[in-house]
């Protein structure tokens, strides 16, 4: 069970480095474990999301053998499939159509996430970062500088944006109909997006 390792969550603020004072980082520690979270707001190029984007650091407690298969098998367990096992795209993206969930099985980079008046977050072997959609994310390193699992909440088949000028409006109307009434990829119901994110009204 993903819960006997809480003991084992670290968190380390130091190494967040917020780029605009007004979308700083928030520490939560529920009596589930720390949760890191941050609020990105629409910079015009990215829509991002009212909805922070939650980060555990040294969440999974990792097997040797087959780690990917691991974590695709906890996020498929919580309703979270078509997954891919990959790096992180050197270049600004989101989706607007689905949240996305990332678990690092191995090496470590850092992520520019909500744009160029973002934050910088380092993440790392055994640590999970859930993006809600609208929100950009770029890898500020090699693309093969980690190696990840992503998955979709119920599968859903995820678009790409880029930031374009002309994707706008329309994704900020499909990512206001992505529902977030949907559990958490790592805790199911108890942890994470069943407390941090509210249904649109």
């Amino acid at each position: 069970m993903i819960l006997a390792h809480i003991s084992k969550i670290i968190i380390d603020m130091n190494k967040t480095e917020v780029l605009e004072s007004e979308k700083r980082a928030n520490k939560s520690h529920g009596k589930d474990g720390p949760i890191t979270f941050f609020h990105l707001k629409d910079d015009v190029q990215f829509p991002n999301s009212p909805y922070p984007v939650l980060l555990y650091k040294d969440i999974l407690n990792l097997p040797f053998l087959r780690p990917g298969a691991f974590i695709e098998n906890l996020f498929k367990g919580n309703g979270w499939y078509n997954s891919w096992r990959a790096g992180i795209y050197e270049y600004g993206h989101y989706h607007s159509n689905t949240h996305e969930v990332i678990g690092v099985y191995k090496g470590k980079t850092t992520l520019l996430i909500g744009g160029k008046k973002g934050v910088k977050i380092d993440i790392e072997k055994g640590d999970v970062l859930i993006l809600p959609a609208g929100v950009a994310h770029q890898n500020l390193n090699s693309e093969d500088s980690v190696k990840c699992v992503g998955a979709y909440p119920n599968g859903i088949k995820y678009d790409m944006k880029y930031g374009k000028a002309d994707e706008r409006p329309k994704a900020d109307l499909t990512i206001k109909k992505v529902p977030t009434n949907i559990k958490n990829p790592v805790f199911g119901h108890i942890m994470g997006i069943p407390k941090y994110w509210k249904p649109h009204s």
